[in-house]
């Protein structure tokens, strides 16, 4: 099979050919239809993530079909089109796992990271760790689902109930939250980067009652923050930007330093708090609800051979959704 492969941080990704890899007792083998890009796999590129797997396949928003299976696989058949998101394996019995939180699992291992991921002709993943795809969507429309979809909606559902919601970078997975948004009556204040013209009206245009630069205040106070941008300074930022009993979610695996800030700005019991990976009852909640709003992906489609321009577009900022 042909595949992107990432040899050491720092480098470009080389296409080579590898032999197609065979399943174990609990993993499926798929031919791999699309697979996203995402600013996570920059993060592993970059050497900011550290340890990765190498050499790495990248990629964790795999859309593809089941062709093999192991010998201890149910719930799934050949010619099964499923995805795979960014949690790859838990070890299913510690303390984290046993109470509903195995994306804090110690042993947790991750697609396109720990283990090798969809930059490829196929890719075998844990069964477990797998879901349908809803029928209503095409390969390319259902990638971006997989990542920016189910980390997005984990990351706003900690903002609770609140009316009035800022959303700190508008990328892919704001993109898609926005959509869950005015589904639920809820009014969006997007923040680009300062001058982004083009951001700003495609927020507008898809129901943002207010879009700026990330160095303007709203009009009004906010009842929550998510930042998705992976950019510290803007914590103090939406620190101010929310109203007492606030919270600010920072929805990024990793972020640049955050700098320090008067007590006054997180006073008045506004909160910070991180998202960390997902759960599987993430993804069967959102994967659900997904199809009933509809949400509708935008996606630019690149060749596998192409990933490295696809890594380049997301990090210039040119993409805001994107599948290889």
């Amino acid at each position: 099979m042909r595949a992107m492969q990432l040899d050491a941080p720092g480098q470009l990704l080389r296409c080579i050919e590898r032999p197609i890899p065979k399943p174990n007792s609990h993993q499926l083998l798929l031919q791999v239809h699309v697979c996203g890009v995402c600013r996570t796999d920059l993060h592993i590129v970059d050497g900011e993530l550290p340890d990765p797997k190498l050499p790495l396949i990248l990629g964790h928003q795999i859309v593809g079909t089941v062709i093999e299976l192991g010998e201890q696989v149910a719930g799934f058949k050949q010619g099964d089109r499923i995805g795979v998101p960014w949690l790859g394996r838990t070890c299913n019995c510690c303390r984290y796992c046993l109470s509903g939180r195995e994306n804090l699992c110690d042993q947790a291992r991750f697609m396109g990271y720990n283990l090798d991921g969809g930059f490829a002709e196929y890719a075998v993943a844990d069964a477990h760790f797998c879901f349908p795809i809803p029928e209503e969507y095409p390969d390319l429309q259902a990638a971006p689902l997989l990542c920016a979809g189910l980390i997005g909606y984990r990351s706003y559902r900690m903002v609770g109930e609140a009316e009035r919601i800022g959303f700190y970078g508008f990328g892919a997975a704001a993109h898609i939250l926005i959509q869950v948004a005015n589904y639920q009556g809820r009014q969006i204040y997007a923040f680009t980067r300062p001058g982004d013209m083009k951001a700003q009206q495609f927020a507008c245009d898809l129901g943002a009652v207010w879009s700026g630069g990330s160095d303007e205040s709203p009009p009004q106070s906010l009842d929550a923050a998510i930042i998705f941008a992976p950019v510290g300074s803007l914590v103090p930022a939406a620190l101010t930007a929310v109203a007492k009993g606030g919270v600010v979610v920072c929805a990024g695996i990793h972020m640049s330093d955050i700098p320090s800030f008067p007590y006054k700005n997180l006073w008045e019991e506004r909160s910070i708090r991180s998202v960390a990976n997902l759960t599987r009852l993430d993804g069967e909640a959102f994967l659900t609800l997904a199809p009933q709003i509809p949400i509708q992906t935008q996606v630019q489609a690149f060749p596998l051979s192409t990933a490295n321009e696809a890594l380049s577009a997301l990090r210039n900022g040119k993409l805001t959704s994107s599948s290889a």
